[in-house]
């Protein structure tokens, strides 16, 4: 007879009530309740007995708690106010013996509404002012309790601050730690640090003395490099381009006395504005930070500038004139000329004109006479006008024509300027 092929084939009803529907990656399996019953089956054992009130190894050992962070953004930073938001995922991680269960599961999974029923750490952020947890759309809390007693707890914060200590454990009974790579950060290009770059991060640990005990603290720092495109906009280039424009000056006539005072005073005017402009970006601090003292010698340089041409119009025009600066004319007789002419120190400007037989000086009105006495009127410093070049008094003296005042400061104003933004820029930009 011919073989027979027997098949025989095992089945088992399943029950509608004993699978769920899921959905992960978009696509539907079902999984057993079972673990779901076994769960709850062992939360309500844990929790049966458990007093949250109470550290783990309270009275044995301190509690451990390795810490992690992940920064998600940094900014906005106010440098007027000194202060900056950051965005952070918080980790903490401990163990707590009185949660060890004997499963088949690993690994309990749960959400902020188990965080309440357990002990959680009283960490603090020192020097936050305020700090605000994410509750969109449920609060962002993640709780992992393993078969060890391990338990992960994660959050989110939106705050200030980077100083996180114990509140009311001191380090005998609670001690943080790093863990190796916690501190990370993810991408910068999401982050809203318009006048800054950021350069790297960094953590450390300290102990920090108070009346109620020693604490752990520990802190991160974030490096931020101020970036130079605003300032250089809004403050340097205009407060350089002021003080060039004070030098325009030296090359105006002396007796254009209107021009050169209104650009002078305009100079000077303009830099004022532009220090109160600089001081709003910056913290009130009082010492002398790097725009200070940039605003402060662009303020001293077109103030000179100012006071360069009140010092060349003192000493030209103004020194013990002994003529009018009014037009008048003066009638002498033959007999009294002689006399007449010391008195009034006309020297060769004046001119004299015979009519009728009688002599008039007139003065005109750009005329200044100067006694020079073997140098005894002139100043010591200065050379003021051309018989004073000579004498005996002058051995062992520096000298200035004040005449050629513009001159010299067409070179030192420039020349002093750009050595002092050398030093300034190599000293700011490198040292």
């Amino acid at each position: 007879p011919s073989p027979k092929l027997i098949v025989v084939t095992f089945s088992r009803k399943i029950e509608d009530d004993e699978y769920e529907d899921l959905t992960v990656n978009q696509k539907w399996f079902l999984a057993p309740k079972l673990q779901s019953r076994d769960a709850t089956k062992i939360l309500n054992q844990l929790l049966k007995e458990y007093d949250r009130k109470l550290r783990p190894d309270i009275g044995i050992k301190p509690t451990v708690i390795d810490v992690d962070i992940f920064v998600n953004s940094i900014g906005p930073v106010s440098s007027i106010n000194m202060e900056y938001t950051i965005d952070i995922f918080f980790a903490q991680t401990w163990t707590d013996d009185r949660l060890r269960f004997n499963s088949t599961m690993k690994i309990l999974t749960l959400n902020s509404n188990m965080v309440g029923l357990i002990w959680i750490p009283d960490t603090i952020f020192r020097n936050s002012k305020t700090a605000e947890a994410h509750w969109i759309t449920t609060p962002n809390q993640l709780l992992r309790i393993w078969n060890d007693g391990k338990i992960l707890y994660t959050l989110r914060y939106l705050q200030p601050g980077h100083r996180r200590p114990s509140y009311g454990y001191p380090k005998e009974e609670m001690i943080y730690r790093w863990r190796k790579n916690s501190v990370e950060a993810s991408d910068q290009k999401s982050w809203r640090l318009y006048q800054f770059d950021f350069l790297g991060l960094r953590n450390t640990t300290e102990i920090v003395e108070s009346t109620a005990g020693e604490y752990v603290v520990m802190t991160v720092y974030f490096d931020l490099s101020r970036r130079m495109g605003y300032f250089t906009i809004q403050t340097y280039i205009p407060c350089i381009l002021t003080v060039v424009l004070s030098w325009v000056s030296f090359w105006i006539k002396k007796d254009a006395t209107p021009a050169r005072t209104a650009l002078g005073i305009t100079t000077v005017l303009t830099m004022t504005t532009l220090s109160s402009i600089a001081r709003k970006s910056l913290p009130k601090v009082s010492y002398v930070t790097a725009m200070d003292l940039f605003v402060t010698v662009c303020f001293l340089f077109v103030f000179a500038a100012l006071m360069e041409y009140a010092a060349l119009n003192y000493y030209t025009c103004c020194k013990k004139p002994t003529c009018t600066k009014k037009k008048k004319s003066v009638s002498l007789r033959p007999k009294e000329q002689e006399a007449n002419y010391s008195v009034l120190n006309v020297g060769p400007t004046s001119a004299v004109i015979t009519i009728n037989n009688s002599m008039y000086w007139q003065e005109f009105e750009d005329a200044c006479v100067y006694e020079c006495l073997d140098g005894k009127d002139c100043q010591s410093f200065f050379c003021c006008y051309e018989e004073c070049r000579s004498g005996l008094w002058r051995k062992g003296r520096i000298h200035i024509d004040i005449l050629k005042l513009d001159t010299y400061s067409r070179v030192f104003f420039p020349t002093s300027f750009l050595l002092f933004n050398l030093v300034y820029w190599v000293a700011y930009l490198y040292l």
